[in-house]
């Protein structure tokens, strides 16, 4: 099949929403008044994300095929997080638009055409956990603990902190980690009062600790009735084998590990996946390499036992994605969302999200994902003059 004239502008957007965050969208509309909208978020690397996008957008873009919304994704190769999140929020444009021209929801359109085995009703109700991190700016226990309560009380049941604020790998090798996790062990007991011994409670390492330090965070985190231990230690390849090892320690304190949030494609999770490193990973529709690339990817954990959660930790768009992916993926867990980091989450998109009952999220109404951005109040927030293409 040859390009059609099918596209006709693409727009990559920046917004401040609070001192520490951007939110980047792509926004995609089509000679016959579509549009079609997808997240390229990646915190703090906005400049390499612009000018990786004026790159790839007169690469690829002229390349679009209309009724193919995966062939872009499928044919680019991104070699890191800044490419992978321009080629992944085209295809969630793409992937939209297609939604639109079929006049669906894109999670039927992602089940039927992806996969036809997956046809059956997509899940309209998403298991959900709050990301209450960034939420909490002032980082005492007492303010954790508010943050979660908070949460409890905007209908989550279970909920993820990142505490480790004060460790790091290099205090790790000095023989300081011990030391440099009690502040972060003192965050998670009072969330846990806080919420109940039966709530579900993650906690996030971002790869901060050594081995040696894990397991000792390991037999802590057990101690407070976590659920899982996100990222401990580094996720290179040769960090594969003690990672299988926390994991067995893990699994027999009654704790499971997860990981790979930032992994882009299937064969980088599959040493990982293969070798029985994690009890659950964590994709992002942002980087793995697009929403067929995700139900593949879901398809091949649930063969091996490995369970997926989806990191969703940023903007509406890519919330909105998420929520169409997990209810269609396979060996599914729960989906994170970010949770009170600003009401702009409601704010930027039309209509809102329905509130959170029972800890699920209920999957958007309409056609394609199910919303569209607000683009007066997205401008009020720009950053820098919008990169716009044109065919």
């Amino acid at each position: 099949m040859s390009p059609l004239p099918y596209l006709w502008r693409a727009t990559l957007h920046t917004a401040r929403i609070t001192p520490k965050t951007i939110w980047s969208f792509v926004q995609l509309r089509t000679y016959d008044g579509l549009i079609g909208e997808g997240e390229a978020t990646l915190n703090g690397q906005e400049d390499r994300l612009h000018a990786t996008a004026a790159r790839m957008f007169s690469a690829l873009l002229p390349r679009v095929i209309a009724g193919e919304p995966w062939a872009l994704a499928a044919a680019a190769s991104p070699s890191n997080l800044a490419e992978a999140a321009v080629v992944c929020a085209v295809d969630q444009a793409l992937w939209a638009l297609h939604a639109k021209t079929l006049q669906k929801p894109l999670a039927q359109v992602l089940a039927a055409t992806v996969n036809p085995q997956l046809a059956d009703t997509p899940r309209e109700h998403i298991p959900v956990y709050a990301n209450i991190n960034r939420r909490t700016v002032l980082r005492t226990p007492q303010a954790f603990a508010e943050s979660a309560t908070t949460a409890q009380a905007a209908g989550f049941s279970a909920y993820k902190l990142a505490p480790f604020d004060e460790a790091n790998t290099t205090l790790c090798a000095q023989g300081q980690g011990a030391r440099a996790m009690r502040a972060g062990l003192d965050r998670i007991a009072a969330v846990r009062a806080a919420v109940g011994p039966q709530a579900r409670l993650m906690v996030d390492c971002h790869w901060r600790f050594d081995e040696a330090t894990a397991r000792q965070l390991i037999e802590a985190a057990a101690a407070l009735g976590v659920y899982w231990v996100e990222c401990p230690i580094p996720e290179v390849p040769e960090n594969i084998p003690a990672l299988v090892r926390l994991r067995t320690q893990a699994n027999a304190l009654g704790v499971r590990l997860a990981g790979l949030e930032e992994n882009i494609g299937w064969e980088s999770f599959r040493p990982y996946c293969e070798a029985g490193a994690y009890d659950v990973v964590m994709p992002d529709v942002k980087y793995v390499g697009g929403m067929a690339e995700m139900l593949r990817l879901a398809q091949h954990c649930a063969q091996l036992g490995v369970q997926v959660s989806p990191h969703n930790p940023s903007g509406p768009v890519c919330h909105a994605a998420s929520l169409h992916v997990a209810s269609v993926v396979p060996a599914f867990d729960m989906l994170e969302m970010q949770f009170d980091e600003s009401p702009l989450f409601q704010a930027l998109v039309a209509p809102a999200f329905a509130p959170i009952q029972q800890g699920r999220a209920a999957l958007p109404g309409g056609h394609g994902l199910g919303l569209h951005l607000q683009l007066p109040q997205l401008q009020t927030l720009t950053e820098r003059v919008p990169l716009m293409w044109e065919a």
